[in-house]
């Protein structure tokens, strides 16, 4: 008798999961992964497209990255019945699991901020995290003259939450190399006590933006948008005549309707399993669950790795015996053709050294090299013809601390 595992989610997390998983079960598995169209972003090749980075390349098809052996439906998912076990899907079809995977990521909610999503929205008011978005700020910089610029986080958590200080480094070089920083005040807003999540790696990017003289507006937790200005709950105002913005994330509507989310739609999970802390026969992987550590490509792949480990073990009887740390590496474009790198897990705090070899990197952590941008632009060739084919990677899924200068305790 054949059983079903079945994916709900068919970009990073997902492609990866399904064609790890077709190499590993025999077939008496039958894997179906599901999305709502063919498209495919790389989205961190979004950041680039303001400055006139390329946009070809940065959308393919889905079909050509799920391998043979594994069924690809392009329909939008309408619910879970998790007592039949069964996915709804909005025309109607039933896909029975045994086991369900939801890897459906998140999505950017402009119309949840009062005043962002109106007649500013991509006239002065525009967003890099969607192509189009990122097509439409890159038209709108070519007319900048100047005047107040505003980069800002609504709320967090957001998919990789570097990408905003990215944009605010790289929108300085740009400005610089145009003539205009000079006449530009560079604001950065965010609602966190500092820079970044990680104390350690919020004071060196927070310095940065100091010795670049961008303004920082800490602990703004953004009310509405009124005519140009921003305004947070505690009656703060920060006018603009430009406003990059980073919209609320939130996870897939199907989530909430089928009582599995939390009041954002993530999936709430086991931080080391991604089981489900509802149901059983339910994992979350990738942006789509609520571990507490930042959504990004790095965290999506270690995290399969791990979850394909367990799951092979759970559907031969055995128990689920690994466990992930919460891995993850940034890379952070600084501008200037260089790029720091952070390596970290829920435990450890981001350490300077070398990566992914001890002593030798080539890439070094927290600290701006021409080597880490070279690293971070090769990135998108790993991730088209290694990562999502599922191909093996000479990375551990576990943080490695070889190669870190480990603080030593004092008395």
């Amino acid at each position: 008798m054949t059983r079903q595992i079945v994916v709900l989610g068919a970009g990073t997390a997902g492609t990866m999961l399904v064609n790890r998983l077709r190499r590993r079960l025999d077939d008496t598995w039958a894997i179906t992964v599901v999305d709502r169209d063919d498209a495919h972003p790389y989205q961190p090749g979004f950041l680039f497209v303001p400055f006139g980075g390329p946009t070809e390349e940065l959308v393919r098809s889905r079909h050509a990255f799920v391998q043979d052996g594994v069924e690809l439906v392009l329909e939008t998912v309408e619910r879970i019945d998790t007592d039949a076990r069964e996915v709804l899907l909005r025309d109607g079809r039933l896909l029975p699991y045994d086991y369900l995977v939801i890897a459906s990521g998140a999505s950017v909610r402009p119309d949840r901020t009062p005043g962002m999503l109106g007649p500013q929205w991509r006239t002065s008011i525009f967003d890099f995290y969607t192509l189009r978005g990122a097509t439409a700020l890159a038209e709108a910089l070519t007319s900048f003259r100047g005047g107040r610029l505003v980069v800002h986080v609504t709320d967090v958590p957001i998919k990789c939450p570097v990408a905003p200080l990215e944009f605010t480094f790289l929108a300085d070089e740009w400005l610089r190399e145009h003539g205009l920083r000079s006449d530009t005040e560079l604001v950065f807003v965010t609602p966190l006590d500092g820079a970044f999540t990680k104390p350690v790696a919020s004071e060196r990017l927070g310095s940065m933006l100091t010795d670049r003289g961008v303004v920082v507006e800490t602990d703004f937790l953004v009310e509405r948008i009124d005519d140009k200005t921003l305004v947070s709950y505690d009656g703060r105002e920060i006018p603009f005549d430009l406003l990059v913005t980073v919209p609320l994330h939130m996870g897939a509507e199907f989530v909430s309707r089928s009582g599995l989310g939390d009041e954002l739609g993530f999936v709430p999970v086991d931080r080391h399993a991604f089981q489900s802390t509802v149901d059983r026969r339910i994992f979350a992987v990738g942006d789509a669950c609520d571990i507490p550590t930042s959504k990004a490509g790095s965290v999506a792949h270690f995290a399969v790795d791990v979850l394909v480990d367990n799951l092979v073990e759970l559907v031969a009887g055995r128990p689920m015996s690994h466990s992930f740390d919460g891995h993850a590496s940034c890379f952070v474009e600084s501008g200037d053709h260089k790029a720091l790198l952070l390596d970290f897990n829920y435990e450890t705090e981001p350490l300077p050294g070398t990566f992914p070899a001890p002593f030798v990197g080539p890439m070094s952590l927290l600290k701006e090299t021409r080597a880490n941008h070279l690293g971070k632009l090769a990135f998108r060739w790993i991730y088209w013809n290694v990562l999502l084919p599922g191909r093996p990677l000479p990375l551990a899924p576990a943080m490695p601390m070889a190669g870190k200068k480990v603080p030593v305790a004092t008395t």
